[in-house]
């Protein structure tokens, strides 16, 4: 490849960290689109793999020195920067953290380049330091990448009230989700058979609650009521139904509810209501543990966007998950794909009625094939990556700032 490269600034495998997975997926679909020039990534210390260059160390105030020497040496096409508060915050001896303002330098140094940034966190109601550093972000980026219609919207109204000017700069992009790790119905056997699951009793009816365990991912709130829930389906179906409880605990702060949650879903197994299935969610696995249920319940209290909901449309599974909560709440209203509560009273009658209408769950699944298909594959996702690319080299050559017309 003689072409000049796209290069991302990320997180990257194999730390177990959302933002990696959700980089090394969208790299493979963007060299997809891109057949003709490599997609270098410039990771974090720990990252590896063909085409990586792990040189972010975040113990160093001037992490971001060797990054724009990098930047330089490539002479990149583009730069695609994924950005989580956390993957770029210093902290010096006392423990204090700088902002993410080593983030802003960069920026600043590699502005010579096309830089488009892809924030993953960018909540509806912005504290005043989020709200700082998007105006200062968006300053010194050509494009910058919003993953739901409600964040472009929302950001106006927020700068309005402060009397600042709202960017234009900003192009919304959704989160990509594969369309080619879809089982039909004959396969699920195999599947159960791989991860030894057919040999512990699992109900020929799953509801799932998949992915890292985490406190914001309340999995207490289904386990509180699933006795009760599983005799109701069970009374008005004569359908034996189970919880499937997968996943794994990622942050080391967690661990309390993550052992609390684990040993409720025990107490359920040894009534023979539910099972626990410990694993690392990632890779293809993750996916494959998904397709063995009918449907998804996603109890999150705090996300702006969700790979798990990523997966969960991938796989055109119903779902059920928290309103109103960022993303998840626009996803599910775009997509007609899930059904949403708000109280425990209304999970619990979305799991019976789910449970207990197929016909609900096939047209929801239908939606989501629908949604995935013409809006947040990852072949659309990264067409509109690149039109991102042209954009931000466009802005480069003529020296005019981009300008996007608003939502409303």
């Amino acid at each position: 490849m003689v072409n000049r490269p796209i290069v991302m600034i990320s997180s990257y495998p194999p730390r177990l960290c959302g933002i990696a997975t959700f980089c090394e997926e969208a790299r493979e679909f963007i060299q997809k689109a891109n057949p003709d020039r490599e997609v270098l990534v410039i990771s974090h210390t720990d990252g590896r793999g063909e085409g990586v260059f792990p040189i972010i160390d975040m113990q160093r105030y001037d992490w971001w020195k060797p990054v724009v020497r990098k930047i330089e040496k490539l002479d990149p096409y583009a730069v695609h920067i994924e950005h989580e508060y956390g993957l770029y915050e210093y902290r010096d001896p006392r423990g204090i953290g700088d902002g993410n303002s080593g983030f802003l330098d960069l920026l600043e140094a590699i502005g010579n380049f096309p830089i488009v940034v892809e924030p993953h966190t960018v909540h509806g109601r912005l504290r005043d330091f989020e709200a700082d550093f998007i105006y200062k972000m968006c300053q010194r980026s050509h494009l910058v990448l919003f993953k739901c219609h409600y964040q472009k919207w929302r950001l106006d109204w927020t700068f309005r009230g402060r009397d600042w000017p709202t960017p234009r700069n900003i192009m919304v992009v959704p989160h990509g989700a594969r369309s080619d790790r879809r089982w039909g119905m004959h396969e699920i056997p195999a599947l159960r058979k791989q991860f030894g699951l057919d040999k512990i009793g699992l109900a020929g009816h799953v509801v799932g609650m998949i992915g890292w365990i985490q406190s914001n991912k309340r999995w207490d709130i289904l386990l509180s009521m699933w006795e009760d829930i599983h005799n109701e389906i069970k009374a008005r179906t004569d359908q034996d139904w189970d919880l499937l409880a997968a996943g794994a605990m990622r942050d080391p702060r967690h661990r309390q509810d993550y052992e609390k949650w684990k040993s409720e879903v025990q107490l359920l197994e040894s009534k023979g209501l539910a099972h626990y299935y410990e694993f690392i969610p990632r890779g293809e696995d993750y996916y494959k543990i998904m397709a063995i249920c009918d449907f998804i319940v996603l109890p999150s209290t705090d996300e702006t966007q969700s790979g798990t909901l990523a997966r969960i449309i991938a796989l055109n599974k119903p779902y059920i998950t928290t309103a109103p909560m960022e993303g998840l709440t626009a996803q599910t209203l775009e997509s007609e794909g899930g059904l949403l509560f708000t109280t425990k009273e209304m999970l619990r009658q979305k799991v019976i009625k789910l449970a207990t209408d197929e016909k609900l769950r096939l047209e929801l699944g239908e939606n989501l094939k629908r949604y995935l298909d013409r809006v947040v594959c990852w072949e659309v996702v990264a067409g509109q990556y690149n039109e991102a690319y042209n954009l931000a080299r466009k802005a480069v050559q003529t020296g005019q700032p981009i300008a996007l017309d608003l939502e409303f």
